[in-house]
């Protein structure tokens, strides 16, 4: 979602170099959001005999942020403008506060082994689960891949659409976000055991 920040720094600084500083640094604020939540509850996975109440409080964690994100669906003012040398750090807390980081979630409560999953989320599951250095090349090829599409969505925008596109064909999944994060947290109290 931090592409359209790539693209006001190049349009503001007319510069094609801006664009892809700001997508760096974006790339490594959410780089570090994924990380700060695989690497925890990899390390977690040692803690057996408390799953149980990891996957309690964690489902409350996603239901609590979900909820959170019903009753407040103002963003505040003072992120109309990132500043270039701050987009890293607004990478990583927007990535936590709207629950990117938390998408990972579902696998650490166990909801992938209690229910009928598809082949990608079980993939995931084994993947995750198996040890740190796993973990690690998880969080990179998905920062990599999410700043690959969005660093060409961005270009597409700032060559060819421009500003009029973003302030017109904008459309906000807020809602949709605040409602699947509930969502999943409540099948993940559901399928405590």
């Amino acid at each position: 979602m931090g592409w359209p920040l790539a693209v006001s720094a190049a349009l503001m600084e007319r510069r094609r170099g801006s664009f892809f500083r700001a997508l760096a640094a974006l790339a490594g604020g959410h780089l570090l959001s994924v990380m700060s939540v695989l690497l925890p509850f990899t390390v977690l996975l040692v803690l057996v005999e408390w799953q149980r109440e990891i996957q309690i409080g964690a489902a409350c964690l996603v239901i609590a942020l979900g909820l959170y994100l019903l009753v407040n669906r103002r963003h505040p003012r003072f992120l109309a403008r990132i500043p270039p040398s701050r987009l890293a750090l607004w990478s990583f807390l927007a990535a936590i506060a709207h629950g990117a980081g938390l998408m990972l979630v579902p696998i650490y409560l166990g909801i992938c082994q209690t229910i009928a999953t598809d082949a990608g989320h079980a993939a995931a599951d084994s993947l995750i689960g198996g040890n740190i250095t796993i973990a690690v090349t998880v969080a990179v090829v998905h920062t990599a891949s999410m700043t690959v599409s969005g660093g060409a969505l961005g270009l597409a925008v700032y060559h060819w659409m421009g500003l009029k596109f973003l302030s017109k064909g904008w459309f906000n999944l807020d809602l949709v976000w605040a409602l699947s994060l509930v969502l999943v947290g409540g099948v993940a109290l559901l399928t405590v055991h």
